[in-house]
C-alpha cells in the first residue's frame, strides 16, 4: 500500500541530499503537504559512503520513510574528470542506504535515479522498457550505471523482502537554486552565466561546447519536487518512472533562447571539439500521470525566466559571478 501521508498520518520522513538544489525544493513541497516530521541531514553530520554512519543516521532519526536525493553530480566536464568518484560514492551511497533503510524496517523508499542511465542510441520519446536497451553515453555513464544500480536493488530487494522501494528518473533539471560554478555546471546555468558575464565585460561572443545539435528535455526543479513527493504518497510499484517535460530543445536554440532572456545580443559560438553527450533526450511521461497523476505546469520560458532573475539577484547580492556548488 502507498505511504500513509497527511492528513492522514504523519510518518517521519528523512530526506538525503536536503541542503541540495532538489532537496530544498523537496523539502518545501513535503512541508506544503502537511508533512511536519521531517529530517534532512548534513554530509557533515552523516556520511552516506560510510555504512556504520549510515546505520547511526538510521537509528538515530528512525525514519519510516527515505527520499533520497544525495548524489556526486556535474556536468560533462566534471564527468570526464571524475568519473571514478562519481561512480564510487553514488553506488556506495545508495547501495548502503537502502540495505540499512531495509534492515531498521523503513516503509518506504523513493530513490532518485537520472536520465543519465538511459542508452546513448535510446528511442525517443525514452520509455522506461529502454533502459537496458545498451550502454549509457561515455562521458557519464558511469554516473548513470551507478545510479541505475538502485534500480536493480530495489526490484531485487522489493522480489525477496517485500521492500517497498520505488525508482523515479528525472530529466535534466535547472531552475532557481541551481550550480552556476563555472567548472562543474550543467547547460542551463553555465549558458546563463556565460551570457551575462559577456554582457558585464562587453563581450562580442561566448562559446558553448559540442555542436549545439544535441536535443535535451528539461524540467523545472520545483515540478520535480512535486513529482518527487506525489511519488511518495501514491506510488508503490516496482517499475521505474519518468518525470519529465515531455519537451525537446536542440542546444543551439536553446543557447539562443537563453540569449533572448538574459538579453545578450552577441555572436553564439560552438567548439565541436568538446564533445556533445548523449545525442537526443526526451522522455515518456505518460506512466507518471498513470500511476500518480503528476505532469509538469510550468512552462519553459517562464522557468528560465525565474532562473535568470533569481541568478542575477544572487550576483548582485554576492558580488560575484556565480553560486557555488551545493555541498
Amino acid at each position: 500500500m502507498p505511504l500513509a501521508a497527511p492528513p492522514h498520518a504523519q510518518p517521519r520522513v528523512l530526506v538525503t541530499g536536503g541542503s541540495g538544489f532538489l532537496g530544498r525544493q523537496v523539502l518545501a513541497v513535503l512541508a506544503e503537504h502537511g508533512f511536519q516530521d521531517v529530517s534532512a541531514p548534513t554530509h557533515a553530520a552523516y556520511d552516506l559512503t560510510v555504512g556504520a554512519q549510515v546505520a547511526a543516521c538510521l537509528r538515530d532519526l528512525r525514519p519510516e520513510a527515505i527520499v533520497h536525493l544525495a548524489a556526486v553530480v556535474g556536468g560533462i566536464g566534471a564527468n570526464r574528470a571524475r568519473p571514478g568518484e562519481f561512480f564510487y560514492q553514488n553506488l556506495v551511497m545508495g547501495a548502503e542506504l537502502m540495505e540499512q533503510a531495509r534492515l531498521s524496517g523503513v516503509q518506504k523508499f523513493v530513490a532518485v535515479g537520472t536520465i543519465c542511465a538511459y542508452p546513448k542510441f535510446t528511442p525517443v520519446p525514452f520509455h522506461e522498457s529502454d533502459l537496458w536497451s545498451g550502454y549509457p553515453e561515455e562521458t557519464n555513464a558511469p554516473y548513470g550505471l551507478a545510479k541505475k544500480m538502485l534500480l536493480v536493488q530495489a526490484q531485487a530487494y522489493r522480489q525477496q523482502y517485500g521492500f517497498d522501494a520505488i525508482y523515479l528518473l528525472p530529466t535534466n533539471l535547472y531552475g532557481p537554486g541551481d550550480n552556476f560554478h563555472p567548472t562543474n555546471a550543467h547547460v542551463i546555468p553555465d549558458m546563463i552565466r556565460k551570457c551575462l558575464e559577456a554582457i558585464d565585460d562587453g563581450d562580442a561572443a561566448i562559446t558553448l561546447w559540442g555542436t549545439g545539435n544535441p536535443t535535451r528535455e528539461f524540467l523545472y526543479v520545483r515540478d520535480c519536487a512535486e513529482g518527487i513527493v506525489a511519488a511518495l504518497e501514491r506510488y508503490d510499484g516496482a517499475e521505474p518512472v519518468n518525470l519529465g517535460s515531455g519537451e525537446e530543445i536542440r542546444i543551439a536554440d536553446l543557447a539562443h533562447l537563453i540569449a533572448e532572456v538574459t538579453g545578450f545580443d552577441g555572436e553564439i559560438r560552438f567548439d565541436p571539439s568538446q564533445p556533445d553527450g548523449q545525442p537526443r533526450r526526451k522522455l515518456d511521461t505518460s506512466q507518471a500521470v498513470k500511476a500518480f497523476s503528476w505532469h509538469s505546469t510550468t512552462s519553459f520560458r517562464d522557468g528560465l525566466r525565474a532562473t535568470v532573475d533569481w541568478y542575477r539577484g544572487v550576483r548582485s547580492r554576492a558580488g560575484s559571478v556565480y553560486t557555488p556548488a551545493t555541498p
